[in-house]
């Protein structure tokens, strides 16, 4: 079976954005533009088509990224529609491990809000193309010229506006198209009417020329035939104009902006065309770089079916009816039915069972896909999010992704003894679909902690533990995930020494431990010289030392961020043996939190409330007193935005804080941020007196 589409005719995007800028509304009205969909969905009755599962409809908001494949001016569009709710950040972090270009949807009252910035960086980490696209200009207080200067200051975006609003609020009627100076009138509620054209206003003409000589100096730069035509005050065409700021867009040097109000359906043609001449196909991305895993050198997969397989899974979903569906964008070679493929990240080879398109929670049976296409995979039974499918001959390790560590946890159990065993499965199903979400056990307490991004991300696994899986779970209250780290640096030894009466045990080991900078984990260290400690039982101590940074001794919390190197030691002739080491690397980690003083380090969050005027002294007053740092305070319209860094433990049920403060006007915004040492007198109420 030959290709269907022409790999340049492909683009890979996703739609990203803060929470309500209106994501969803926007791919909706895509998906009926280019006929997908004959009847449009909206987010506020539940009938979006993105939006498929219950607890989306529900809540209004998006949880999971869908996809879908669309298809506009003989261009296939795959698009991922990504949550914009700080919890499900995840979503948004492997949707765009995986694509080729995206699409920031601000909106037009709220401007650059603070899950704008947080996606803006995940893109920027990634090396994404984007355009940006300014939502809601029919909302009162619609500031188009607002937004784009609050991207180039809060974003460090280089921008080139190609469009400009015809009126805001409610007279907000088209947008004007600078490259073809032409004004397009969109039927406000009727969006079967075709978009009309105009001359333009003669009070834009001047800001319209203005603009578009911006662009010819910003194409002149990136082509030397529209340098000459400029030099000489001739006029470039438009196409020559579009290819030169595709390039710029393709060299992340430059962001063109878009606006319109896709809940009225205005402004999504124009977009789609954007879509098609400014965003990269899969052969305009740079070759995917991996390793190979026998040999450790480094390699480059370039987008052609007739290099060898190189996929990566990037997504895991359980179906109620096929099972267990592995999402995989493909960066080379072909994928068929029945072949099997190797799992580089495990070595194991698995079976390719059905391949399918996916449109939302629709499936479309395919026989094989292409290099540079996304689908579904049903049969993967050990591969999971981050790991890369390969050809067994020619196999390639590429990079996995960065998850976020959980920020609060909540203790679990089975409604009955009974259900024990299905809570045991289904919380083994959701962890799989979802790296952001944790299962542990707590040895000392018998309880299960379940440990997510926040309120909403586990109030919506035990949602779906009930709905999904059938598993009737009480759970406990919210408590914040707590680290442990060291204090002071420290040098400290650890010696299991056992005599039996036959073949003893014996390790010794000497560690010095200091303080690592956040986020470094736990660093260890083989500094041993002249084998003191012979070298087969290094892994061994090193296998202790890890196991005993999984609970620290203040209240069991996870270590982090210590260099633990090892320095010195001793063994014995016939009773060492690599359990003895492995205590005694526990052991010394174990002496050296209590002699270095181990400390309680919290979840700080970024916090961003935005409150009317009059209410600002009321919930500054409150912020103080939840040991809020305030970094910034600044305007917007008739409101304050405060801007600061405030413990996670200060935030429970803060939502009903501040609406009572502000009889129910203000809205806040809050994301992790860093890892903060707990003051004295706080650690000592979390876990009693210590030293």
């Amino acid at each position: 079976m030959m290709r269907q589409f022409a790999l340049e005719k492909t683009r890979n995007i996703g739609i990203m954005a803060h929470i309500d800028a209106g994501k969803t509304t926007t791919t909706e009205r895509i998906l009926f533009y280019t006929g997908r969909v004959y009847k449009i969905g909206e987010v506020d009755e539940g009938t979006a088509t993105m939006d498929w599962m219950v607890q989306e409809q529900e809540r209004g908001i998006t949880i999971t990224s869908a996809s879908t494949t669309c298809f506009w001016r003989d261009v296939r569009i795959n698009i991922i529609d990504t949550p914009g709710h700080v919890d499900f950040t995840v979503e948004v972090e492997r949707s765009l491990r995986v694509l080729d270009g995206a699409i920031i949807v601000l909106c037009a009252v709220g401007g650059v809000e603070p899950q704008s910035e947080t996606v803006w960086r995940q893109a920027q980490r990634y090396r994404i193309p984007r355009m940006a696209y300014i939502n809601k200009m029919d909302r009162v207080g619609a500031d188009f010229f607002g937004t784009v200067k609050q991207m180039e200051e809060r974003l460090a975006a280089k921008v080139i506006p190609l469009q400009l609003p015809l009126g805001s609020e409610d007279t907000f009627r088209g947008v004007v198209d600078i490259i073809r100076r032409r004004a397009l009138i969109f039927e406000r509620d009727n969006p079967d009417i075709e978009v009309k054209e105009e001359k333009i206003p003669e009070d834009l003409l001047d800001s319209v020329e203005e603009h578009r000589n911006r662009l010819v100096e910003i194409a002149a730069e990136q082509d030397p035939n529209i340098m000459d035509k400029y030099v000489h005050d001739q006029e470039p065409d438009e196409t020559e104009l579009r290819q030169a700021l595709r390039k710029a867009v393709l060299q992340h040097e430059y962001i063109p902006v878009f606006c319109g109000s896709s809940f009225r359906n205005q402004g999504i043609q124009p977009l789609l065309d954007a879509i098609c001449d400014y965003l990269p196909s899969p052969l305009e991305v740079p070759p995917i770089e991996g390793i190979n895993p026998e040999t450790g050198d480094k390699e480059k997969r370039v987008t052609s079916d007739d290099e060898a397989l190189s996929g990566l899974a990037f997504k895991i979903m359980s179906d109620p009816y096929v099972g267990k569906l592995t999402f995989i964008r493909i960066y080379s070679g072909v994928l068929k039915t029945g072949k099997t493929v190797f799992n580089a990240s495990k070595g194991v080879r698995e079976r390719i069972g059905k391949i399918v398109r996916m449109h939302a929670n629709k499936q479309e049976i395919v026989e094989q896909i292409f290099s540079g296409d996304i689908a579904a995979v049903v049969g993967l039974k050990q591969t999971r999010t981050g790991d890369t499918v390969c050809d067994a001959a020619k196999p390639v390790l590429l990079e996995s992704m960065h998850f976020p560590e959980p920020v609060m946890s909540m203790a679990i159990e089975p409604a009955t003894k009974a259900a024990q065993e299905k809570l045991t499965f289904a919380l083994d199903k959701v962890q799989e679909e979802d790296p952001s979400f944790q299962v542990r056990y707590n040895q000392e307490t018998g309880q299960t902690l379940i440990a997510g991004m926040g309120e909403l991300h586990l109030e919506v696994v035990v949602d779906r533990l009930l709905r999904d899986f059938k598993v009737e779970a009480t759970v406990g209250k919210p408590q914040v995930a707590y680290k442990e780290t060291l204090g002071t640096a420290c040098r400290v030894e650890g010696k299991f020494v056992q005599q039996t009466g036959g073949k003893g045990q014996y390790g010794h080991v000497v560690l010095e431990m200091k303080p690592a900078e956040r986020g470094e984990g736990i660093k260890f260290i083989n500094d041993i010289k002249q084998g003191v400690i012979p070298r087969e039982f290094i892994p061994a101590v090193r296998e202790g030392v890890l196991s005993a940074s999984q609970s620290g001794i203040l209240g069991g919390y996870p270590v982090i961020d210590i260099e633990i190197k090892l320095v010195d030691g001793s063994f014995h002739e016939v009773d060492s043996s690599e359990m003895a080491f492995r205590v005694a690397g526990s052991m010394a980690v174990n002496n050296g939190l209590r002699k270095g003083k181990a400390v309680l380090l919290e979840p700080i969050m970024l916090l961003e409330v935005i409150v009317p005027v009059e209410y600002l002294g009321d919930v500054i007053g409150d912020l103080n007193s939840r040991r809020c740092r305030i970094e910034a305070i600044t305007d917007r319209a008739n409101a304050k935005i405060i801007k600061g860094f405030s413990p996670l433990a200060e935030l429970f049920g803060y939502s009903t804080i501040i609406r009572s403060l502000t009889q129910g006007r203000g809205i806040y915004t809050i994301e992790p941020s860093y890892y903060s040492e707990v003051p004295r007198q706080v650690q000592e109420t979390i876990i009693g007196p210590r030293y």
